[in-house]
């Protein structure tokens, strides 16, 4: 093998796919702006002072453009100075972290990219790289299955392995021979392990051969002598001047000149003995004069362009490169897949065991030990391989919230494989567009339903395997529905085992020291949100789940717990001062401005849906106009009334301008706004679903419909009627609750003795002729009403009528119609409704038709009606309808008579 090979390791490479360290180009929205650094030698800052560049940054950063820290305010109408200059400040603050990042990071994908560095990853030179943050501990080392849970085999030490100054740990597991094999002769030879096939594997050339041919393309006859022995010249002029027949005296020695003299008489001296081919360029360089200015020099310029010109040999270098048959047939995995293992951690106070941080598979706990991480490394036949394309993103969102555990019929967990077949199909045949799952992320209690997250990189294992999720997100793009989790950064479980709660020994790892470190009432660790380390940690997590499974959004979940201090459990009375009071955590929010940007600049088809109960200003508004950046926000008030309406208002007295004002939400910002009747709280969460609280046992004690079922089947649909129209563009449903399934979720723990009688959902319900299929078709038609005219997603409400006497309600959207009588016992034959156009309308969708329960108290012929000249409700022409109690209609306007 030749000399000359030293240089190729210095030719800068673009990583291939198989490697970890992928680089992906993105595209920036142009409302998103992230701080550019621009690296400049000294020598080329185009003459100016420091003091002039410092004024001009100085200059760009008070006036960017489109910049507007309190840009929203005038928007939705707040007047409100301390806020204002709290939003100011916080703009400041943001600016001067991305500051603090850009020194560590080298740019905002870098930052939320730490997943392709830390954790386990297979290196392209027969080996896997694993790497922990640790920062309080003082010595780390990989123990598991492959290595008989040994902490000196595999460790990593300072002068050893590795271990930064910010305290993250590199270990090296090596691959090990097979007997008979004989090591690589190049150390740096890579292997494409994921592919069976590439040049590698079918080439009979040896490296030499193949390193010889690269040379002998790359450089000229006789160039590559010279480059070799860039020392040549040099070592010739020392040799004459200190060499054995040089000056021995002082005197004969003289005065040296200087080194460019010398050259000069060196080569008049030496041009007949040169024998360096004539068609070679010069490479003589000499600088400028300037003291200390290295980098200006002056050299051939038919030389700089020819060098310039001349392309590395990176089709031989990769040539080299073998493929996964020869690493089979060489080696074997220095940690085998499905191996177990456990991060070993010398503290102060002693030797612990923890699951790594960054783990992409675990057992939480394996039969009441302690639990452990699973090395997820499949060979190419048995990794998922992607079908279908991400769907479109639709105007109107349209979710089905689910839990993967409970979604089967029989009393036990279910499974991803079990969701894919039962509840998928059903999802899209009920006309939803998107399925938000919760539980999915890794906890070791089942009873938290999935909010007490102890490993956020990873499936929950109790459901199947990462391959087994990959499938679910698949299938569910197939069938063109989006998927969305929800997401849990405002807390952490404080399991230490397991979770993240004193990691590496020390208290400040993840997480507040003290009080503020624990979550006042629900024994859960509160995040570091200004700790960079962290914010690496949280921003890379958003980004795992898209890059990894190809999520569609997040919901991310409780936000007042972690955007005040007093977790969201203060009492709020709409003072403006209560969101930029002492008990804001200004940090919490930068990190959500952050995860947002960076989302959205990453993954420009990314949804994030905030939920916050106190609706804190601004959630959906541009980050450059002073919002948080959220695309949604959800309004959790709609469900509280509905509830409250339900459990201890009687229907004669309930209020239709309550109903309203909660349902319209914040000014302004309708259109982001995510409403549901019910999600997951009212089942989950010890209380009852709306259809137990309205049915209770009167389903199993009558087959025939008669007046409770009759009351409970009519509110049951109105309340999803309004909510899912009179809103914003977003609506939600949690599993089982679309049919009125009878009973509440109960998760097994103690209280229960562990029993699953209550954790499923009772899908033959569908099987049987009745109500329940009633609900479903009705829920249908609702959702084929958007889906086919898209109401929602075209128009905003104009609500024209509230009366609270006679208990009506009526808006337009567009060209329809929507009236409600929540009366329980009037009907009105001749009610009139305003309405702007003149014409024909007809009933669309109409809660009591028979087929959904009803009574069916609207004839056929009932169902045009034609407009009457007289203003009402502040419009030009008005309808007089039928308005059976309890009973809602939509009409639409057929057609249109002009006068």
């Amino acid at each position: 093998m030749t000399s000359s090979l030293s240089l190729l390791t210095q030719i800068p490479f673009h990583p291939t796919p198989s490697t970890p360290f992928t680089r992906r180009s993105i595209t920036l929205r142009r409302a998103v702006v992230f701080p550019a650094r621009k690296w400049r030698c000294s020598a080329t800052s185009s003459g100016q002072s420091p003091k002039e560049r410092q004024r001009k940054v100085k200059g760009l950063e008070s006036g960017e453009k489109g910049i507007d820290p309190v840009g929203f305010l005038e928007k939705q109408g707040i007047v409100h100075k301390g806020f204002a200059l709290y939003l100011r400040e916080r703009y400041k603050s943001l600016k001067d972290l991305k500051d603090e990042i850009l020194m560590r990071h080298f740019d905002f994908r870098d930052m939320a990219s730490g997943f392709e560095l830390i954790g386990m990853h297979r290196n392209v030179q027969h080996r896997v790289d694993f790497m922990e943050w640790a920062p309080g501990a003082r010595y780390c080392a990989i123990i598991g299955d492959f290595n008989d849970w040994s902490p000196t085999e595999n460790s990593a030490r300072e002068g050893h392995f590795g271990h930064d100054d910010f305290g993250y740990w590199f270990i090296i597991l090596e691959d090990k021979l097979r007997d008979g094999e004989e090591p690589d002769e190049l150390y740096f030879q890579q292997y494409n392990y994921i592919d069976d096939y590439d040049k590698g594997d079918n080439n009979s050339s040896t490296p030499e051969d193949v390193f010889q041919k690269a040379n002998d393309e790359y450089w000229e006859p006789g160039e590559d002598r010279f480059v070799k022995s860039r020392f040549e010249i040099i070592a010739k002029l020392y040799e004459q001047i200190f060499g054995p027949n040089g000056p021995q005296t002082e005197d004969e020695l003289e005065d040296i000149p200087d080194a460019e003299t010398q050259y000069k008489n060196w080569k008049e001296e030496n041009k007949d003995k040169d024998d360096r081919p004539k068609n070679l360029p010069s490479y003589d360089v000499i600088d400028d004069g300037k003291e200390y200015d290295i980098f200006r020099v002056i050299d051939d310029p038919v030389s700089r362009a020819k060098f310039r010109a001349k392309k590395p040999p990176i089709a031989y270098w990769f040539e080299t490169r073998k493929g996964r048959k020869a690493w089979v047939k060489k080696y074997t995995p220095g940690i085998p897949h499905g191996s177990k293992y456990r991060v070993y951690l010398n503290t102060p106070n002693g030797p612990l065991e923890r699951i790594p941080a960054w783990a992409t598979y675990v057992n939480p706990e394996a039969d009441g030990n302690q639990g452990y991480a699973i090395h997820w490394e499949p060979p190419p036949e048995q990794a998922y391989k992607w079908i279908h394309k991400k769907p479109k993103v639709p105007k109107s969102l349209r979710i089905y919230e689910a839990h993967v555990g409970i979604s089967g019929s029989d009393p036990k967990i279910a499974l991803f494989s079990d969701f894919i077949e039962k509840v998928l199909p059903h999802v899209k045949e009920a006309g939803y567009n998107a399925v938000q799952l919760i539980g999915v992320v890794e906890h070791k209690d089942y009873f938290t339903v999935g909010y007490r997250v102890t490993n956020m990189f990873a499936v929950s294992s109790r459901f199947g395997t990462p391959e087994d999720f990959k499938r679910l997100v698949d299938e569910a793009h197939g069938l063109g529905l989006l998927v969305f989790m929800d997401i849990v950064h405002s807390y952490s479980a404080a399991d230490e085992m397991v979770g993240l709660s004193l990691f590496d020994g020390s208290n400040d790892c993840y997480f507040h020291t003290g009080k503020r470190g624990h979550h006042k009432f629900w024994g859960t660790r509160m995040f570091k949100y200004e700790d960079l380390d962290v914010l690496h940690y949280l921003l890379s997590n958003l980004n795992w789940w898209v890059v990894e499974y190809h999520v569609d959004g997040f919901n991310f979940h409780s936000l007042a717990s972690m955007m005040y201090t007093h977790n969201g459990f203060a009492s709020f009375t709409g003072d403006m001062e209560e969101f930029y009071n002492q008990y804001v955590d200004r940090s919490a929010l930068l990190y959500l401005i952050l995860a947002n940007e960076t989302l959205h600049a990453l993954h420009p088809n990314i949804i994030t849906i905030a939920e916050d109960a106190t609706l804190y200003p601004g959630l959906c508004e541009p980050t450059s106009q002073g919002g948080l950046g959220f695309d949604y926000y959800v309004n959790p008030r709609a469900s509280d009334m509905w509830l409250s309406f339900l459990e201890d208002v009687q229907d004669s007295n309930w209020s239709m301008s309550k109903i309203v004002d909660t349902l319209v939400g914040i000014k302004g910002s309708s259109d982001k706004m995510l409403l549901y009747s019910e999600n997951h709280n009212q089942s989950i969460s010890g209380g009852q679903s709306f259809a137990e609280i309205l049915f209770g046992k009167t389903l199993e004690q009558s087959s025939v419909m008669n007046d409770s079922l009759l009351r409970g089947c009519s509110l049951h649909k109105m309340i999803r009627l309004i909510t899912f129209t009179i809103g914003g563009r977003a609506y939600l449903n949690f599993m089982g609750n679309e049919f009125g399934h009878p009973k509440r979720v109960e998760f097994p723990t103690e209280s229960n003795n562990f029993s699953f009688s209550l954790a499923n959902r009772d899908w033959d319900l569908l099987a049987t002729p009745g109500v329940h299929q009633d609900l479903l078709s009705f829920e249908k038609d609702m959702m084929d009403l958007n889906k086919i005219e898209r109401i929602i997603s075209r128009w905003l409400p104009n609500i024209h009528h509230v009366n609270d006497t006679s208990m009506v309600i009526s808006y337009l959207r567009g060209p329809f119609l929507f009236i409600f009588n929540f009366h329980p016992s009037n009907s009105y034959d001749r009610y009139n409704v305003g309405v702007e156009e003149a014409g024909e309308y007809q009933i669309i969708l109409n809660t009591d038709e028979k087929k959904y329960s009803g009574q069916g108290s609207i004839a056929q012929d009932q169902s045009v009606q034609k407009t009457v000249s007289r203003r009402v409700d502040g419009m030009r022409n008005c309808l007089e309808v039928l308005l059976p109690s309890r009973s809602a209609q939509v009409y639409k306007l057929t057609r249109i008579l002009r006068v």
